[in-house]
C-alpha cells in the first residue's frame, strides 16, 4: 500500500463533556473539536430551528399561495443521491399536506445539463408547471429563473450549493450559504434544506388553520430517512446538526420504518436494516441511488423513493443495482487508461503537476466524478477528470483534498483566463465544470500552475489521521459496539482510526481486490481478523513480511448468526518501514 505518514489527532479539553462518558468516547469525541454536552445530543428537538433560514418566510408564502390557489408545482431536482432524496421528500410532504397537483422533473445529465436550464423551464412549461421549486440547486440558475419568469411561471430556489458573484432573480430563496445568512449550520445538504422548509410550511398552515379545516397534519419525521440518505450520500460535514439529522433517520431505518424503496436498497445490498450505520448509507445505497443519475435517468431513483408497493421497489430497487455493476465495470476501464496517462506524465516530468486534470475521448461523463476521487485517492492531490459532451465541449467533475478549496480555484481561474471555461460551480471539496475541447490543454496547464502556486509539497503529503493506540484488552465487540453506537460518523467526523503493531500471520487475497489477513498484537493479544478493500497488490507488503503497522477501524463481521472482531485495515506499513509518528 503506498506510503503515508501517520499521524495522531491532538485531543482538546474534554472537561466540559459528561463524567458518565466511556473515557474513549471522551478522547475520540475531544480529538473531534466537541466541546459540550450540547454537540452530542441527538434528539429531534434539538435541530436548530427553520426560522433562522433567511428567506423560509417568503418562500412559505409562496407555497401556501400555490397550495389554496391548487396550482401545479413542479419540483425540479437534481441528478445525484441529494437531489433524488430531495425530490422525493419535497413531494411527499406537499401531497400529504394537501398538494393536489405536485409533479417532479429531474433533468437528464446527457441531454439538459445541471440545474434549472432553460430546456428544463420549457419541460416543465410544457407540462403545465404554475410554481417551479427547485432542490438541491437553481443557485446558479441565472438563465433558468429569466426563462420561467418570462412564461409567467414564479420560481422558488432551495439549494446548498455556494452562491456565485451574483444571485438568480428568483421569487424566493433559500440557502444556508447565503452571504445574509443566519443560520448556525451552513452545511446542510439540499435535502436538509427541503425538510427545513417542510417544517416551516407545515408550522405556517397550522397556525393559518390549514389542518382544522379538513386536511390531515403530516408527520415529517416519517421522512427522515430519505434526510439520512441524502446527508451522507452527499458527503456534508456532519456538523452537530447534521448528525442529529442523520442518526434520527438511521433509528427510524434500524426500526424498520422506512420508504420500500430504501428497504429494497437495503436488501439488494444485503445489509440488515437492525445493523444500519452511517456508512452503509454511503457506500452501499448511495451508490446505486446514483448510478441512475450517471448512467441512465434519476427519474428511476425518484421512483424507487416515492413508491408505496415494496414489490415495486424491489423491481427498481434491482435495475439500479445492474446500472451500478455497469458503472463499476466502465469506472475500472476508465481508471486503467488514467493511470496509463499518469505513467506518460511521470515519464515526461521529474513528477507529476500538484494538480492534475485527464481526458480521455471515450470516457463516460456520467463517472469521470467517480473517477477524479478515485484518483484524489491514489496521488493524494487536486484532480479534474473530463469526457465529451457530444458537442465539442467538454464536461468536467473535480475532487479536492484538504487545504484547496476547488470551487475558489476555478473562480480564480475564471477571472484570470475569463471564457476558458464555458461554466462552473460546486464546493471546497467537488466541483463540475464545462468547457470548449480545444481549450482542454490550456485548462490543464493553467490549473496546474494554479495549484502549483496555492499548493506545497508538504500539503500533498499522504497522512492518515489516528486516534491512538488500542491496548489489546479493548480489541473486544464491546469495543466494537460502542464505538458503532457513538455516531454518526462521516464526513468532517470521522469514524474512528487507530494505530498499533501486529504480527501479521496469515494473508490471501479474496475477490481479487480485497485482502484477508490474521493477526495478532506484537505484545501479545487476541488473534484478529483484518481485511483490507480494493487494495492495490503492487504496494502490498510480500510474505516475507511478518510484523506491521496499522491504521484500522474496529468493526464487527457478521456471518452466519456469528459475529467477531474485525480490523478493517486503511493502511498498512511493514515494521522495517515505520511511518514517522507526529
Amino acid at each position: 500500500m503506498k506510503q503515508v505518514e501517520l499521524r495522531r489527532r491532538e485531543a482538546s479539553t474534554t472537561e466540559a463533556l459528561p463524567t458518565e462518558l466511556h473515557p474513549l468516547l471522551r478522547r475520540l469525541y475531544s480529538q473531534r473539536g466537541v466541546l459540550n454536552a450540547a454537540e452530542l445530543e441527538r434528539g429531534a428537538k434539538h435541530l436548530l430551528p427553520y426560522h433562522t433560514l433567511s428567506g423560509i418566510d417568503k418562500a412559505v408564502a409562496l407555497l401556501h399561495q400555490a397550495l389554496q390557489d391548487g396550482r401545479r408545482i413542479m419540483v425540479v431536482g437534481d441528478f445525484d443521491a441529494d437531489g433524488a432524496t430531495s425530490t422525493a421528500l419535497t413531494v411527499l410532504a406537499l401531497r400529504s399536506m394537501g398538494g393536489g397537483d405536485v409533479q417532479y422533473l429531474v433533468p437528464n445529465r446527457f441531454d439538459d445539463g445541471y440545474g434549472l436550464s432553460p430546456e428544463v423551464v420549457e419541460q416543465a412549461r410544457a407540462r403545465g408547471a404554475e410554481l417551479i421549486l427547485t432542490v438541491d440547486n437553481g443557485i446558479s440558475s441565472h438563465a433558468g429563473v429569466l426563462c420561467a419568469h418570462q412564461y409567467g411561471i414564479p420560481v422558488l430556489v432551495t439549494d446548498h450549493h455556494l452562491p456565485g458573484e451574483t444571485l438568480p432573480e428568483a421569487d424566493a430563496m433559500v440557502n444556508p450559504n447565503l452571504d445574509d445568512s443566519t443560520f448556525p449550520s451552513r452545511s446542510l445538504a439540499g435535502v436538509g434544506v427541503a425538510f427545513y422548509l417542510m417544517l416551516a410550511l407545515r408550522a405556517y398552515l397550522r397556525e393559518q388553520g390549514w389542518f382544522a379545516a379538513g386536511h390531515d397534519m403530516p408527520n415529517l419525521a416519517e421522512l427522515l430517512d430519505l434526510v439520512a440518505l441524502g446527508t451522507v450520500a452527499d458527503v456534508v460535514p456532519l456538523d452537530a446538526n447534521n448528525r442529529i439529522l442523520v442518526w434520527q433517520g438511521l433509528s427510524r431505518i434500524r426500526a424498520g420504518k422506512c420508504r420500500p424503496g430504501i428497504r429494497a436498497l437495503l436488501e439488494i445490498a444485503n445489509r440488515e436494516a437492525r445493523q444500519l450505520v452511517a456508512s452503509d448509507l454511503g457506500f452501499a445505497l448511495g451508490p446505486r441511488l446514483n448510478a441512475a443519475g450517471r448512467l441512465d435517468d434519476m427519474s428511476v431513483g425518484v421512483a424507487l423513493l416515492l413508491t408505496e408497493d415494496q414489490a415495486q421497489a424491489r423491481m427498481l430497487a434491482s435495475e439500479l443495482d445492474a446500472l451500478n455493476q455497469t458503472r463499476k465495470e466502465i469506472e475500472q476501464g476508465m481508471k486503467s487508461e488514467a493511470l496509463a496517462l499518469c505513467q506518460k506524465l511521470e515519464s515526461q516530468h521529474s513528477e507529476l503537476p500538484l494538480g492534475l486534470a485527464f481526458y480521455h475521448p471515450e470516457w463516460h461523463q456520467g463517472v469521470v466524478g467517480i473517477l477524479a476521487s478515485r484518483l484524489k485517492e491514489r496521488f493524494h492531490r487536486p484532480v479534474i477528470a473530463f469526457a465529451p459532451a457530444g458537442d465539442g465541449t467538454l464536461k468536467g467533475s473535480g475532487r479536492s483534498i484538504a487545504g484547496f478549496h476547488l470551487r475558489d480555484a476555478l473562480e480564480r481561474l475564471d477571472t484570470l483566463w475569463p471564457g476558458m471555461m464555458l461554466k462552473f460551480g460546486g464546493h471546497a471539496m467537488a466541483a463540475g465544470l464545462s468547457l470548449e475541447a480545444a481549450r482542454y490543454e490550456e485548462f490543464r496547464q493553467r490549473f496546474a500552475d494554479l495549484v502549483g502556486e496555492w499548493l506545497d509539497g508538504e500539503t500533498l503529503q499522504g497522512i492518515v489521521w489516528s486516534d491512538g493506540e488500542l491496548h489489546p484488552m479493548e480489541l473486544t465487540l464491546q469495543t466494537a459496539e460502542l464505538l458503532r453506537e457513538a455516531g454518526p460518523w462521516g464526513q468532517a467526523f470521522p469514524e474512528p482510526v487507530f494505530d498499533g503493531k501486529f504480527k501479521l500471520l496469515q494473508q490471501r487475497l479474496v475477490g481479487e481486490r480485497h485482502l484477508k489477513v490474521m493477526l495478532e498484537p506484537l505484545g501479545g493479544g487476541p488473534l484478529l481478523d483484518g481485511i483490507a478493500f480494493n487494495i492495490d497488490t503492487t504496494l502490498w507488503p510480500d510474505s516475507s513480511v511478518r510484523q506491521v503497522e496499522l491504521a484500522y477501524k474496529l468493526d464487527i463481521n457478521e456471518f452466519r448468526g456469528n459475529r467477531s472482531v474485525q480490523l478493517i485495515i486503511e493502511h498498512l506499513w511493514p515494521l522495517a518501514l515505520n511511518p514517522r509518528i507526529n
